[in-house]
């Protein structure tokens, strides 16, 4: 029976190759979704992960109800899936659009209706990265790539070979449909979990679960 034996020279050719590979595609402001050309550049220390961003002056305690539209997969030219399968599309799409509000109804009633006190939510998803199959997971049993995935997990950074998520968010007064929020974002685990680098989608999805964390954060 064929084994594969993963030597230590290819942890060390992986690991190199991670160098320049892992980081992967980074959000555009995609020229495809409403906010587009009102989203700039983010300077601030968040940048690596929210490149882009629109941010109105907001009293965020006067709104105590949110309507959550159902998540839209990104067609635009300049969508970020890569090869990724359709179904595997509408399985993030819909592990999103249940996770984003079952996080908001811990701080918001979920609602029906637009109203003077309902934001509505607008997401995105605009592209992912899977886990490469063996060497994603290889690469927390290296010395090497432990090495690697730890200075990335100090940094924030993405781990070796590991999926991502990418998407844009939309918040929007439901009674007057005013921009109050948008931004584009890639979200991905801690370069450190190992959990999540089983599975091809299991980085993406857990990148989904920090993102909605992400987005009830701000809007305290």
């Amino acid at each position: 029976m064929f084994k594969l034996r993963l030597t230590p020279l290819f942890f060390a050719g992986a690991t190199a190759l991670a160098l320049t590979a892992c980081a992967g595609v980074q959000p555009v402001a995609y020229s495809g979704i409403a906010s587009s050309s009102q989203l700039k550049q983010n300077r601030e220390d968040d940048s690596a992960k929210v490149p882009y961003r629109f941010a109105a002056p907001v009293v965020w305690s006067r709104y105590n109800q949110v309507i959550v539209d159902p998540v839209d997969i990104y067609r635009g030219n300049d969508n970020q899936f890569g090869d990724m399968k359709d179904d595997d599309r509408a399985a993030l799409a819909g592990y999103m659009g249940k996770t984003f509000a079952s996080k908001l109804s811990k701080r918001f009633e979920i609602a029906a209706q637009p109203s003077p006190a309902t934001l509505r939510i607008k997401l995105t998803l605009t592209g992912a990265e899977q886990t490469t199959t063996l060497v994603g997971q290889a690469m927390h049993f290296d010395i090497a790539g432990n090495l690697y995935n730890g200075v990335q997990a100090i940094r924030g950074g993405k781990g070796a070979f590991s999926g991502s998520v990418s998407y844009a968010v939309e918040v929007y007064d439901s009674s007057n449909g005013h921009l109050l929020r948008a931004y584009v974002t890639k979200q991905y685990p801690n370069a450190m979990n190992l959990p999540a680098a089983f599975g091809s989608l299991s980085a993406a999805k857990t990148g989904i679960d920090k993102g909605a964390d992400a987005l009830v954060a701000q809007l305290k």
